[in-house]
């Protein structure tokens, strides 16, 4: 939980790098937020089966948009790729992989060109 608030307190922080560590418990805790609200809308009715999303499951997506591509785009920093590449999401399925594959590589160690490993920080 700890490493969600790391990432949440970086709200709109698209410059510098993120652990893998940070990305996926960060990510982790968003889709479990997502399943109990889900399964809160489901129990008191708010889940709309047409749009398969409740009231508050959407407005916790809304406002985690932010967070969510920002902390995305310090993760691709951190493997020494551009932000941009997360459009790459756009391409179905092949799209996805490729993206996870990313986040999933290791930090380049040392310095890049957008700043210094976080592993050599936190150590």
């Amino acid at each position: 939980m700890n490493w969600y608030l790391i990432a949440l307190k970086k709200y709109a922080v698209f410059s510098g790098r993120s652990r893998r560590k940070e990305y996926w418990y960060f990510y982790l805790f968003y889709i479990l937020f997502i399943i109990v609200l889900t399964f809160i809308d489901v129990m008191i009715g708010t889940y709309d089966e047409v749009a398969e999303i409740g009231l508050f499951a959407g407005i916790f997506v809304l406002f985690m948009l932010i967070p969510l591509l920002a902390a995305s785009v310090r993760r691709l920093h951190d493997t020494d790729r551009s932000g941009w590449w997360l459009l790459i999401n756009l391409i179905p399925l092949i799209g996805v992989i490729v993206f996870t594959v990313f986040t999933l590589q290791d930090s380049k160690p040392g310095e890049n060109q957008y700043g210094s490993s976080p592993k050599n920080v936190a150590a």
